[in-house]
């Protein structure tokens, strides 16, 4: 199953991509597993995305908790907390 991962702000900065095709393997089907699935890629996606605790992330451009599942063709987003005033 693929999907179309897109990085935001700083995470696109850190990673050096803003957007990439992932095809998932067996047991990552969720949020939550793609994050840390991405995380193994090398030392470091593991420190961008681990040190990012309150990392959002949105299917779809709806915002998504880490437990939501993933279906083929989805679009997941991930970017850090945003502030304003």
């Amino acid at each position: 199953m693929k999907v179309k991962v897109l990085f935001f702000a700083s995470l696109r900065e850190q990673l050096g991509v803003s957007s990439e095709e992932v095809e998932l393997p067996k047991g990552v089907a969720t949020v939550g597993e793609l994050r840390a699935f991405l995380a193994r890629k090398n030392a470091l996606w593991e420190k961008t995305l681990a040190t990012h605790a309150s990392l959002r992330a949105a299917v779809n451009q709806d915002m998504a908790q880490p437990t939501m599942r993933l279906k083929a063709g989805d679009e997941v987003a991930f970017f850090p907390p945003v502030t304003g005033g």
